[in-house]
């Protein structure tokens, strides 16, 4: 066991409990309002709404306590926020209901949005690889960890940055929603690759060395999150590969179509 003085955080509270389910209220009630024209699918609603479900259920009582004095349990509270939780979401499609629901005007509005050359370089696998699981090397092998859970700035950055980033991730390699300028699927199927194994060597390092440094965990506590991270790491990209190999050899589906349509008129 390993005590912190980072304090629980009602900013946490709002950003990963309370306006994820105001997002799933907005998810549903969109989805409903198709149920007579277009019904919107139900495996997206279950798979949008389980997302959500896994992020709250990170950030409550008791997974949410026993993490904040567990490396064990920040593990566990990691792989639902940045990994699981972020599968859910991208694979409800959730900016595809988007583009269904909102006028052509801000459709358009929308992709040219993605087309801007900034958000271009954002939202590229290679950038998204870097901040997910680049990001984690930061966190696990240097004292970012240790000053994160003394800080309370830094202590809701990183959980907020876990969910971004990995839904990030998750969306720009295999998500089922459309973008204009993605890369070609070999390109998207290396990065996952390549960040599959980035993720397993950096759990086997944990296991090995002892990362993160500068707590008061055992090295059994911390071989036991290193044995979740690289475990668990590879249930949800097994699930990533799995998403994007259905998107590669479905039938084409209406909802490119609808993007482009309501993008271009």
């Amino acid at each position: 066991m390993h005590h912190t003085a980072a304090p629980h955080s009602a900013v946490l509270v709002i950003l990963l409990v309370i306006v994820p389910l105001l997002v799933l209220g907005l998810y549903l009630f969109a989805a409903l309002r198709m149920r007579t024209t277009a019904p919107w699918s139900l495996w997206r609603i279950a798979s949008f709404t389980a997302g959500i479900l896994l992020i709250v259920a990170a950030m409550v009582p008791p997974l949410a306590d026993w993490a904040h004095h567990d490396l064990r349990g920040h593990m566990l509270q990691h792989l639902l926020l940045g990994m699981f939780g972020p599968l859910g979401l991208v694979f409800g499609a959730p900016g595809s209901l988007l583009l269904r629901s909102v006028p052509a005007p801000l459709a358009r509005a929308l992709m040219n949005l993605l087309r801007r050359g900034p958000v271009r370089v954002l939202i590229h696998p290679v950038t998204a690889a870097c901040l997910d699981i680049g990001g984690m090397y930061l966190l696990y092998l240097t004292p970012f960890y240790a000053l994160s859970m003394k800080s309370p700035g830094l202590f809701i950055f990183l959980h907020v940055h876990f969910v971004l980033s990995g839904y990030l991730f998750t969306w720009s390699v295999a998500g089922p929603d459309p973008a204009p300028h993605r890369p070609s699927r070999p390109v998207r199927l290396t990065v996952i690759f390549l960040a599959t194994a980035a993720h397993a060597i950096l759990g086997k390092l944990m296991y090995a060395w002892g990362y993160p440094h500068g707590t008061l965990a055992s090295p059994e506590e911390i071989q036991a999150a290193a044995q979740l991270m690289y475990y668990g790491g590879d249930v949800a990209e097994f699930c990533i590969i799995l998403g994007f190999f259905k998107q590669w050899f479905r039938q084409r589906s209406t909802l490119p179509d609808i993007w482009a349509d309501k993008a271009h008129h």
